[in-house]
């Protein structure tokens, strides 16, 4: 049966290639960002682009503005992708709205976001993870200080690894400044190969899960060109997670899988991330993430990437042949078949947020998110 799904976050490539996985499904899909040029509104998979108002500055507003859109496209389903996923939630919480809202509810994302607490979900059910240490005041950041050489160091809410220090100097660590409001932790550093899972699930039944790796990195942050990996230890965890927890909508971890093949947990983004890329049939992935419909395997075995941001974030190894290689090898993410806007839409949408980056003084990766970042319940009110 045909819906008509809202995506939101519409500046992501994940957006994108969700909106054309669910427009080949034969859904009618909108897309709503706060950008005036995101890449998914250049994109003839999507009926129509609506700009709101950004959820982080403005919330109430961005609430109001959503609900119109609803109401005017007679949406069906609203599918989050990036962390505009917590206003959304509140907004839910908080009003009687006229969607269906793909996503859990407001605390149930807050435990899996917050570094902290999500580690300790993980120790509840049973799973090993690394020693983690909640830092609130600078007296206990100095009991450990000492110790920073084996440990790493992020704010408890905290995205694209911004902020991370992993395994500075004494000197360095004690130049974090925890509080209640804004703590940290400090985690085990943990020896091994770093790997990502992307994954969909309903009432805590896992439906579909992408696990890979990155190739090459936006800094420490997220991949830019990623490949698929199997491991069957992650599959194992993703399920016993998101049964735990009685998760609906999209997950994504970032993991360690050790030498010895077992795989201890980091943290948890829970949203939309780039595995996501490894699906490329439209019916099959809309019905697992609108029907409920089991999706057992990806159907992408290559390398997948953005190359215009791994040529910026990878350039300094260009003269590397494995990364000659990876450059022959990858698709790009923002290709498809009969849509070609959107690959040349990518350089006004990165423009956009150059302008942002040059406007506010802060980094091109914090410009893509400063509007929609969340970092707790107590920063804003809906």
């Amino acid at each position: 049966m045909s819906e008509t799904v809202l995506i939101t976050g519409a500046r992501a490539p994940v957006a994108l290639h969700i909106a054309r996985l669910l427009h080949d499904a034969g859904h009618r899909v909108i897309a709503a960002d706060s950008l005036a040029h995101p890449l998914t509104a250049a994109s003839n998979s999507i009926a129509f682009y609506e700009a709101l108002p950004g959820p982080r500055q403005s919330p109430k507003e961005y609430g109001a503005a959503l609900q119109k859109v609803i109401q005017k496209h007679s949406i069906t389903r609203v599918v989050p992708t990036c962390e505009e996923v917590f206003y959304l939630a509140q907004l839910w919480a908080a009003y009687d709205m006229d969607a269906n809202l793909l996503a859990p509810n407001l605390e149930t994302l807050a435990d899996a976001h917050h570094k902290a607490r999500f580690i300790d979900t993980c120790a509840a059910m049973g799973w090993p993870v690394p020693e983690t240490t909640v830092l609130q005041q600078a007296e206990e950041l100095e009991i450990i200080a000492a110790q920073a050489r084996d440990l790493v160091f992020k704010p408890v809410w905290s995205r694209f690894a911004s902020h991370v220090l992993i395994r500075p100097s004494p000197r360095r660590a004690r130049r974090i400044e925890p509080s209640q409001q804004s703590p940290w932790i400090a985690q085990e550093y943990v020896t091994g190969e770093e790997l990502c899972v992307y994954a969909i699930a309903k009432d805590g039944k896992l439906l579909t899960c992408a696990v890979y790796r990155g190739l090459v990195r936006a800094g420490a942050g997220a991949a830019v060109v990623f490949e698929p990996v199997e491991d069957a230890n992650i599959t194992r965890f993703v399920t016993k997670f998101v049964e735990h927890t009685g998760w609906t909508g999209q997950i994504s971890f970032d993991l360690i899988r050790r030498d010895d093949g077992n795989v201890l947990p980091l943290e948890c983004n829970p949203r939309a991330t780039s595995g996501v890329h490894f699906y490329s049939d439209g019916p099959r992935f809309a019905s697992a993430l609108l029907g409920a419909e089991p999706l057992p395997e990806i159907d992408v075995k290559g390398p997948m990437g953005v190359r215009l941001a791994m040529w910026i974030y990878g350039l300094r190894h260009v003269v590397s042949p494995e990364f000659r290689e990876i450059t022959r090898s990858t698709q790009d993410v923002l290709n498809w078949p009969g849509d070609p806007a959107p690959a040349k839409a990518q350089w006004r949408a990165l423009a956009e947020i150059a302008a942002i980056a040059l406007r506010k003084r802060m980094s091109l990766q914090r410009a893509a998110t400063y509007d929609i970042e969340w970092d707790g319940p107590d920063q804003s009110s809906i």
